[in-house]
């Protein structure tokens, strides 16, 4: 319940823009410079702040015109807000922060029969942010030397969800440059969105290349699950209820791991599950609220 809450509310807070029906355009304030932690569009009429991987793109974009006039920046900011987001809490802010992540959860709760995602697809994701986040746009370029946000124009059905279908809604007049493109993305948001009802986040474990930037840090960031062979019991129920798909008890950190800890809330009886956080371990069983103590006490 508490996860449900704070997902609310980091959705509401990324898109608490509410004057758009009125200004008819997306807000462009102070908040735009700076990014939110989970994925959501940039050009969503209510969004207030920036998507990372939009930022990121347009960084690498418009990195060969800045370094041939001698422009020494290189997303720093960008680039330290997800490093440091991923080193503390590895891909938590994915089950946490991100409303597209959210959104898959509540569409995945639609009556139907479930199905699992091969493992082997969970590595797509990594080709995805390596190519369509950082080769393509740095690499093809127009006549002035600057490219393209590939992902976001070719590919993201949480900007098409979220900016696409609500900006011709908005502005009418938008429709006559409706093509292809267009229609191609709608193809993809149509495809994820029914996929999402039969299997768990299907966009996050296949494709995001934000999840693929925070799952680098799973394995080493600050929080981290803890597993107790001694008290598994290979009941298989974290793996049943996992969102993600994971199965905790062969890989605890694993690479597609969201840190939800329905695992430990909601799954196992038998405190096999727990999480530490510097050195303070989480006795499992007792949830998110319950006692830290140090490790070894």
């Amino acid at each position: 319940m508490l996860r449900r809450w704070i997902q609310v509310i980091a959705t509401f807070l990324s898109n608490s823009y509410l004057l758009f029906p009125f200004t008819g355009n997306i807000y462009q304030g102070t908040l735009k410079s700076f990014c939110t932690p989970g994925l959501n569009c940039y050009s969503c009429p209510a969004a207030t702040g920036a998507c990372p991987l939009g930022a990121l793109q347009n960084f690498m974009a418009t990195l060969r015109p800045g370094l041939q006039a001698g422009y020494q920046h290189f997303g720093l900011y960008v680039i330290g807000t997800l490093g440091l987001l991923g080193s503390i809490a590895g891909r938590m802010p994915c089950g946490w922060l991100c409303p597209f992540g959210f959104l898959q959860e509540l569409i995945h709760k639609i009556p139907s029969r479930k199905f699992g995602i091969p493992r082997v697809l969970s590595y797509v994701k990594y080709p995805v942010l390596i190519l369509f986040v950082f080769l393509l746009p740095f690499l093809i370029a127009d006549e002035f030397g600057y490219g393209m946000t590939w992902f976001c124009k070719f590919i993201c059905p949480a900007g098409t969800l979220e900016a696409g279908i609500p900006m011709i809604i908005l502005k009418p007049e938008l429709q006559a440059l409706i093509g292809i493109l267009f229609y191609n993305k709608l193809l993809i948001l149509g495809l994820f969105l029914i996929w999402m009802i039969f299997s768990g986040r299907p966009f996050c474990r296949v494709a995001c290349p934000l999840g693929a930037i925070y799952s680098l840090f799973n394995k080493h960031s600050i929080f981290r699950m803890i597993h107790d062979p001694e008290k598994c019991t290979r009941c298989m129920e974290c793996h049943k209820n996992c969102p993600m798909g994971v199965k905790f008890y062969e890989s605890r950190n694993d690479i597609d791991c969201v840190r939800c800890l329905k695992c430990m809330n909601e799954s196992c009886k038998f405190g096999a599950i727990s999480y530490e956080i510097t050195g303070f371990k989480e006795s499992g069983g007792q949830g998110i609220e319950g006692k830290a103590v140090v490790r070894g006490q």
